[in-house]
Parts: structure tokens; C-alpha cells; sequence
């Protein structure tokens, strides 16, 4: 286990960098995880982190590749909810690293 320092205080995350305690996420930490990544995140970034953490609240779960495109569809539309658009914002493994930016445990599927 180690530590996200985010603003002065100390969010615990795993071994692989995923929040112990999804209560822990905010657009700071979402923007330090990114950060660790290489990522800037931007509007589409965003859009597609609110997108995972509305499936989370609505199954209780991190959703793979698959559910994940046909949500990121219903919620944002064909053109930004299919997986070219999705691997192209988070290097090729959206639902692995959206989850963990988007503060969620790491998808069940997913190495």
C-alpha cells in the first residue's frame, strides 16, 4: 500500500494505484492519478469519468471494456461512446485506467 499525496493530504491506494476507499475520489485526485499516467485530462476525459462512476453507482460495479462502450453510448452518444474514441483518451485500456482515474476498484476482468 502506498500514498496519493493530493493537496497536502495523504489518500491510500494499492499497488497497482487504485483508491482503497472510493469515498477518497475528487477531481484532485482524479487530476494526481492522471498525473502518474501521463495523461492531462480533458473535457472528454472528464465526461468519460462521470460516465464510469454513474455505472458504478447504478451496478455496484467497475464494467469492462464491452459494457463500458455501450454506456459511454447511451450517456454520451455514438460518437464519443465506442472504443476508438475510448482507447484513444486512455491509452488503449479504457476501462482499466478510466476506472482507476475515475476513483473505482480495478474492473474484474481486467490484468
Amino acid at each position: 500500500m502506498s500514498n496519493l499525496n493530493v493537496q497536502g493530504q495523504a489518500i491510500p491506494v494499492d499497488a497497482d494505484g487504485y483508491l482503497l476507499d472510493i469515498n477518497d475520489w475528487s477531481e484532485g485526485v482524479a487530476a494526481s492519478l492522471a498525473e502518474r499516467e501521463g495523461i492531462s485530462l480533458s473535457p472528454a476525459h472528464w465526461d468519460v469519468l462521470q460516465v464510469l462512476r454513474a455505472f458504478y453507482d447504478e451496478y455496484q460495479l467497475s464494467p469492462s471494456t464491452r459494457p463500458l462502450v455501450k454506456y459511454a453510448a447511451l450517456k454520451l452518444g455514438a460518437d464519443k461512446g465506442n472504443s476508438a474514441h475510448l482507447n484513444r483518451l486512455f491509452n488503449g485500456a479504457p476501462a482499466k485506467l478510466g476506472a482507476k482515474l475515475a476513483g473505482l476498484p480495478k474492473p474484474a476482468n481486467c490484468i
